[in-house]
């Protein structure tokens, strides 16, 4: 459909924000499901079905783009592979690896910092200029973070005994702001739905091996079942298909500044989702990490530049 300058209805914004108010929601469901079924599917079974999954909905629709640019597809090929590494493979991966060892609260709380690190990275990477008023806010949002993984007690910094979940959803975070960065600086001209489905397609093989070493050597994989197969498809349908429509849609109908907004509530939803499914409580240093990283989002994201990626699988 053509760009024109027509106004655009009233009813097309607040629909927009009903997205942007489920996008949040449905990822925080991806981390509170994740750790209500780790028990019963392994996180590498978790991952690689999940994209399968959702590949097999959305290749109907997709593999005709496909196909016409698979020329720009072709040439772009490493850079398409570098990103899926990072997007589809590594994130959602390292997350339910995490779910395995860290509560969901925790997971979502250092989720939510996903801002935060593309700002670090593109400063790191492509040299981009950060005031100093953002340069606070990075600061503070890091120190929410230590806050949350030391679960407020410095000694468990010091002595290394932090949750291994949480420095694995750190990890996660930091491939995030890797693909976005990248996203940025190799950007490839496809349309949003060839390039979800070329990115799902090569995110799924690159996990692959690891899901196969993990089958045969370590989890056995799961039992297909009543109990195993509504998480599965909570995963491609909800954080991966539907949050990335109403992502892309908000971001394009309200801008990328007011869409980054909504990430915050993310946090919020999954406490309040793990504390009713999995009776997962709220310490203090949930609240003070918690606050501190709200406070550091806020001010890094003063200065208008955005910094929320425009393609997320979730």
């Amino acid at each position: 459909m053509a760009a024109t300058n027509a106004r655009i209805p009233s009813r097309v914004p607040r629909i927009s924000y009903v997205g942007l108010i489920l996008t949040p929601l449905f990822w925080a469901g991806n981390a509170v499901v994740a750790r209500g079924t780790v028990d019963s599917i392994p996180p590498l079974s978790m991952a690689f079905w999940r994209w399968v999954i959702a590949l097999a909905i959305l290749l109907p629709f997709g593999l005709p783009g496909l196909l016409r640019h698979r020329q720009i597809i072709r040439q772009r090929l490493g850079s398409m592979l570098a990103l899926a590494t990072f997007s589809v493979g590594a994130f959602n991966s390292l997350l339910y690896l995490a779910a395995t060892t860290t509560t969901a609260t925790n997971i979502a709380l250092i989720n939510a910092t996903i801002p935060i690190f593309i700002a670090l990275m593109a400063w790191l990477l492509l040299g981009d200029r950060t005031r100093p008023i953002q340069a606070l806010g990075i600061a503070l949002a890091l120190l929410g973070i230590l806050t949350v993984v030391a679960r407020g007690d410095v000694s468990v910094l010091t002595g290394l005994q932090a949750q291994p979940g949480d420095l694995i959803m750190v990890a996660a975070v930091f491939s995030w702001g890797l693909f976005s960065v990248l996203l940025r600086r190799q950007a490839v001209p496809l349309p949003a739905l060839t390039f979800l489905t070329t990115q799902i397609l090569l995110g799924a093989l690159v996990i692959l091996p690891f899901y196969l070493a993990d089958l045969f050597l370590f989890s056995g994989g799961f039992d297909v079942n009543g109990r195993t197969i509504p998480p599965l498809l909570y995963f491609a349908v909800f954080p991966g298909i539907l949050a990335y429509a109403f992502w892309n849609h908000g971001v394009h109908a309200v801008g990328p500044s007011k869409a980054a907004i909504f990430m915050y509530l993310t946090p919020v939803f999954a406490s309040i989702l793990a504390g009713i499914f999995l009776n997962e409580s709220l310490g203090l240093f949930h609240v003070v990490g918690g606050l501190l990283i709200l406070s550091g989002l806020l001010l890094a994201t003063r200065a208008g530049r955005p910094t929320a990626p425009t393609r997320k699988p979730g």
